[in-house]
């Protein structure tokens, strides 16, 4: 090789070499910063957190064949004490009418209470998996969120005065994806709290979750995970 060529070559190597490291030496991208910052203050929002108390508004939405709207309202609740967790939501209204429900989730069982003419209790033994998701914006450290979630920053956004951040987090258990593709998620990270929830299923169905009045380590009230049922109650295990 000439010795011309050598030098060309070598240059050109040379140049490569400093495009490569400075490729990997380049500082994160401001979102990744950004997501850093919610994560880590979400850490030190967890260390506190004991309880949340919430009204809540569920809008269940399908699109595909026709569009159909069911809309649920009521109360909800989350304990957490050390790795334990629990959450009960109270559904007082369907649609606009009168309905008692409790869908609880405590110890890695599900229960879902239906009062009334039905008076029945179904109990999901094999929850412990989801109850971890369960507990997402509610309690969830970021590292939490880091174990069970690819999580992409979105932006902030102010929700009822109340400035949050917007999470895109798609779980990373494949199990969990073939029922929730995605979910996004409004999140004020000096409480450890969402403020509203997107959870994607499909193409053509989503739940809107949106929490308000929301308290958070104030005490709960003696019946939130309790359900009241009677000697004619029937317990149905799945």
């Amino acid at each position: 090789m000439h010795a011309g060529r050598r030098i060309i070559v070598a240059a050109s190597i040379a140049m490569l070499l400093l495009t490569v490291r400075a490729a990997f030496a380049a500082p994160a991208a401001p979102e990744e910063k950004e997501k850093e910052r919610v994560l880590r203050r979400l850490d030190e929002a967890a260390k506190s957190f004991r309880s949340t108390s919430a009204d809540f508004e569920f809008d269940s939405v399908e699109t595909d064949p026709i569009y159909e709207k069911n809309v649920q309202t009521g109360k909800v609740y989350f304990e957490r004490q050390g790795k334990a967790f629990q959450t009960a939501a109270h559904i007082e209204k369907e649609n606009g009418k009168p309905e008692t429900k409790v869908y609880g989730v405590s110890g890695g069982v599900f229960k879902l209470f239906e009062s009334g003419n039905l008076n029945q209790v179904t109990t999901f033994s094999k929850a412990s998996k989801i109850e971890g998701y369960l507990m997402l914006g509610f309690g969830a450290s970021g590292k939490e969120l880091e174990e069970k979630w690819e999580i992409k920053y979105l932006g902030a956004e102010t929700l009822d005065g109340v400035k949050t951040e917007k999470l895109e987090l798609v779980a990373k258990d494949p199990e969990v994806r073939k029922n929730v593709s995605k979910v996004t998620a409004w999140i004020d990270p000096e409480r450890a709290v969402s403020l509203k929830l997107i959870l994607n299923f499909s193409a053509t169905e989503y739940k809107v979750c949106v929490y308000f009045n929301i308290k958070v380590n104030q005490p709960l009230p003696p019946d939130a995970f309790t359900l009241k049922t009677d000697k004619n109650t029937v317990f149905v295990p799945r």
